[in-house]
């Protein structure tokens, strides 16, 4: 019963958004700031599906950056959780494909991330040179999910490299965006659907003491371990509740 409520409140709240976020972009397109506040009010949605999103910061990475942040990817419930933690002067770097999502789709252009064609590994190695480019020109930190698509339950899958790699080439330290399990997490019909915990963790910079598969690894293990964390507080606050 309750989702026959939530489910158009939450379809009115993401077209009124998405028409906000389009007009926003059309003012003033790819500013640094657009993914931020559109990422700020997607998160909006978290409280009408009756999930809490914690968002932690740590004290040193509330400077502007540059940084090449790098996120768990879970589900499609990520767009309202790990996205909240989007830092200002932040873009992104999704599929090429994404574009032809009706409004959504020119919106997420608009707002100044970088796509890529994943299909076409000569036009991905341009893109990465290209993200390289923007972050030096334009000072801008970019976010990347490193496991290259959603878990959807699997646990962290492994990384590709290229955000690593990006990091090499811009001399910039790495930051992990961590979020607690989502997996069946948000039931449409359960009131509460208790907490999600999001980590934005303390730079890393990616020094010579370990080659380009060394830092693959060292960061997927850092996160797990950060995840496992993440998971136990929010089983201790959900017991308490």
């Amino acid at each position: 019963m309750l989702a026959l409520i939530r489910i158009p409140l939450a379809l009115l709240y993401f077209v009124v958004v998405n028409l906000l976020l389009l007009l926003i972009c059309l003012v003033r397109p790819f500013h640094r700031d657009n993914v931020h506040h559109g990422a700020r009010l997607y998160a909006g949605i978290s409280r009408l599906l009756g999930v809490k999103v914690v968002v932690r910061v740590a004290e040193d990475t509330k400077s502007a950056g540059p940084y090449v942040y790098i996120g768990n990817h879970q589900n499609s419930y990520d767009l309202i959780t790990i996205c909240a933690a989007t830092q200002p002067g932040t873009v992104t770097v999704g599929k090429k494909s994404l574009v032809w999502v009706p409004l959504m789709g020119q919106m997420y252009w608009l707002s100044g991330n970088i796509l890529i064609d994943r299909l076409n590994s000569s036009k991905a190695s341009s893109t990465l040179k290209q993200t390289i480019r923007k972050i030096k020109e334009r000072r801008i930190s970019v976010w990347i999910f490193p496991e290259g698509t959603r878990s959807n339950g699997r646990g962290l899958l492994p990384f590709k490299t290229g955000a690593f790699r990006i990091a090499r080439e811009t001399n910039e330290p790495v930051r992990m965006i961590c979020a607690s399990e989502l997996h069946n997490k948000i039931k449409w019909n359960r009131w509460n659907n208790g907490v999600v915990l999001v980590d934005v963790t303390a730079p890393v910079a990616l020094d010579d003491s370990r080659d380009l598969k060394g830092w693959t690894q060292y960061f997927h293990q850092q996160m797990q371990d950060k995840i496992d964390q993440l998971n136990k507080e929010v089983a201790e606050l959900e017991a308490k509740s």
